[in-house]
């Protein structure tokens, strides 16, 4: 059944909204057959299907370096060893808790040909100096913007500074489609890359003619018209997030912890709350964790330092990175939360830490 000539635009409409609003660049792949070409998933983890659809857009491969935050989820590293590349770590600012610039620069070999900038928990790393070492050294750079749907820096959203973005729109993601994620990009040449593999190599010319050995990393119309109702969501969902934000920071003042950076040159967005205990204090992260779960209260740790996996040791040390790790707990962060949920979580760390 044919759908109306008016339907097809609103669906055509929305589905430009949705990668404009995700990445405010200028694609210039907006119309009905291109567009849910942006949008990709994995079979297998999907963060890894992104980060390995947007290292195959920018060619790297074997006997190529990528630089890594030791301080991110892990897909992150993943995908470069999946791609056949060699994965170098460097430690994460502490301020903002983004790669740290003087870190990366120490780390860029004749062999280096990308930066992974993670914009971790919600909040922008620093990226006018990670794009111009990047310029120096001409360096491709992919946005991790996976936790940080609608975040700014600089008055750009992240996802748009890059050569390369990436999103994931999994369960937990404060805009979701179950499972699955999106590249953006402005390179039409990264753009036809990442498009042929997504789709078994397919020739977009030519049906059933695969040319490359390709991926079925295809999202489906049901995660798809998920997300475009999410995004028509974006304002509240995004709204809840600095809510919760405001009431922990407001409510947890003079405690020997501290919460997530909020810099001047950022507009972050709360994925998580997180709150880092001050060194040498009374409590470990893990048993704060242990004391709140006694009270019904289910936190999560930081994100183990990439370095410490079993994989990855034998990397190096990176002591901002293991602190933070060492010393973070997340509070509960889910847009739902009502205000008497709030106070009772607040009370509890209080309760706790004094």
């Amino acid at each position: 059944m044919s759908l109306p000539l008016t339907v097809v635009q609103d669906r055509v409409a929305r589905a430009r909204a949705f990668v404009l609003w995700a990445a405010e660049i200028p694609i210039r792949y907006s119309n009905i057959n291109a567009v849910p070409r942006l949008i990709i998933r994995a079979i297998w983890l999907v963060q890894a299907g992104i980060f390995g659809l947007a290292l195959i857009g920018l060619g790297i491969g074997p006997g190529d370096e990528v630089i890594v935050p030791a301080l991110t989820y892990v897909a992150a590293a993943n995908a470069v060893i999946h791609a056949g590349a060699t994965v170098v770590l460097a430690d994460v600012h502490p301020d903002h808790w983004g790669l740290d610039p003087e870190q990366v620069r120490a780390r860029i070999t004749p062999r280096t040909r990308a930066i992974i900038a993670v914009h971790l928990y919600g909040h922008p790393a620093d990226m006018d100096p990670l794009m111009e070492l990047a310029a120096r050294h001409r360096l491709a750079v992919i946005e991790d913007a996976a936790e940080a749907q609608g975040a700014r820096y600089r008055g750009r959203r992240v996802g748009s500074i890059g050569q390369v973005g990436t999103f994931s729109f999994f369960g937990n993601k404060t805009m979701t489609t179950g499972e699955g994620g999106m590249i953006t990009t402005a390179d039409p040449e990264v753009a036809r890359r990442v498009r042929l593999y997504k789709n078994q190599g397919n020739d977009p010319a030519r049906r059933y003619w695969h040319i490359v050995i390709g991926y079925n990393y295809r999202l489906t119309n049901v995660q798809a018209a998920m997300g475009l109702a999410q995004v028509q969501r974006a304002g509240t969902l995004l709204g809840d997030k600095l809510r919760i934000a405001a009431a922990y920071r407001e409510g947890l003042q003079g405690l020997p912890c501290r919460l997530q950076p909020h810099l001047s040159w950022a507009d972050p967005v709360y994925w998580m709350n997180c709150l880092v205990l001050d060194e040498g204090g009374p409590l470990s992260a893990a048993r704060m964790q242990e004391l709140l779960a006694e009270r019904g209260i289910e936190t999560r740790p930081f994100f183990q330092p990439v370095s410490a996996l079993p994989m990855y040791q034998g990397s190096g040390s990176f002591p901002v990175a293991e602190r933070l790790s060492r010393t973070g707990v997340n509070l509960p962060s889910g847009p739902r939360l009502a205000p008497g949920q709030l106070e009772a979580v607040i009370a509890a760390v209080r309760t706790i830490l004094t």
